[in-house]
Parts: structure tokens; C-alpha cells; sequence
């Protein structure tokens, strides 16, 4: 489902990023496949040295289908960037690339808060950042970096996803399947 950012995806995952419904939403945008292949050495240079977390996401089949990272790395917090393909849109991948992303970050990589700034006018990903239970709407409780992301204007709501609340979450989830599968047994 992830896998390390690799050169070799770039051809496809730039086709897919350059879509009308995609590009304004991405925060690294290229507008050349050169300038594409640029901007993807620099972030596997930047996951390097520890400034960012980066990987594509896969379909079944282990084609790459979009991105999701984790940008401006510092104090064990970053903030989540991700993106899918339109022709990817609806069909279900969003939130297991997510799941696998997150269990790396706070179980392996050290994260403690993952931050999710998304634009007030980007209705399907707040639609889709709200649905998951473990996300908290931070732009009170994160006031000073919700006002640092609008310094220009009201552009962003911010949300926040903490490594407690998140695994308390899967807690639960594994508690309620545990459960299940016991009355099945019964």
C-alpha cells in the first residue's frame, strides 16, 4: 500500500497530479514533468536528513496512485500532505494509506502530532478529515499555529491528530473486533 518515494513512479504520479481536480490541492506542485522529477530528488534528499517523511501510495496491483508526507518535521510533529489520483477519488484508498502512514510515524519514526492544515474551500477533504476518529478540529486548541497558517487571511482550518488519540482508536477498533469474532464463536 506505501512504499518509499522512488524516480521510477514519477511518470505516472506527475499524470495524475497534473488533473484539474488534483493540482490545486497539492503542496508541491510542478508544472513540467522535469520540474516534477526535481522536486521529488529533493524530497527523498529532504526525508534524508530527517525534514520530512514521504510515500507513495499504491493500489492492489502496486501501481502508485498518489503521495502522502509529512512536511515541516520539528519537535515530533509535522504536517500531513496527500494526495490521490482522480480516476482514485471515492474508491476506498484514502483512508487505509493513511492508517499505514500514521502507523509508521508513531510507532516507528517517533511522531507524537500529526497537524492537517486544509484549505476552508476544499470541501471533500474536510469531509474526509472529520470522518476519521481519531482527528481533532485544532484551530482553537492550536491558536497560535492556526493564526501563524492564516497570517494572510482565513485560508486554512487546522486539525490535529495526536499519537494518544490515535492509538486509542486502534484500541478500540481491535477491542470491537475481538468482540465480534468471539460471538461468531459462540
Amino acid at each position: 500500500m506505501l512504499k518509499k518515494r522512488d524516480l521510477h513512479d514519477s511518470h505516472t504520479l506527475y499524470e495524475l497530479m497534473t488533473h484539474p481536480d488534483v493540482f490545486p490541492f497539492v503542496r508541491q506542485k510542478a508544472d513540467s514533468y522535469e520540474e516534477f522529477i526535481f522536486i521529488t530528488k529533493q524530497t527523498i534528499e529532504a526525508e534524508e536528513r530527517g525534514e520530512c517523511i514521504s510515500r507513495t501510495i499504491l493500489d492492489e496491483w502496486g501501481s502508485p496512485i498518489g503521495t502522502i508526507n509529512l512536511y515541516d518535521i520539528e519537535n515530533q510533529a509535522g504536517f500531513l500532505g496527500t494526495w490521490l489520483g482522480k480516476p482514485f477519488h471515492g474508491k476506498g484508498y484514502n483512508s487505509p494509506a493513511k492508517d499505514a502512514f500514521f502507523q509508521e510515524l508513531f510507532y516507528e519514526a517517533g511522531i507524537e502530532t500529526v497537524f492537517m492544515r486544509i484549505r476552508k474551500v476544499n470541501i471533500r477533504s474536510i469531509k474526509a478529515a472529520e470522518k476519521l476518529p481519531y482527528v481533532v478540529k485544532a484551530n482553537e486548541t492550536r491558536s497560535s499555529i492556526y493564526q501563524q497558517l492564516n497570517a494572510n487571511g482565513e485560508v486554512y482550518d487546522l486539525y490535529e491528530i495526536p499519537k494518544d488519540l490515535y492509538t486509542f482508536h486502534l484500541l478500540r477498533t481491535g477491542s470491537q473486533q475481538t468482540d465480534s469474532s468471539h460471538l461468531l464463536e459462540a
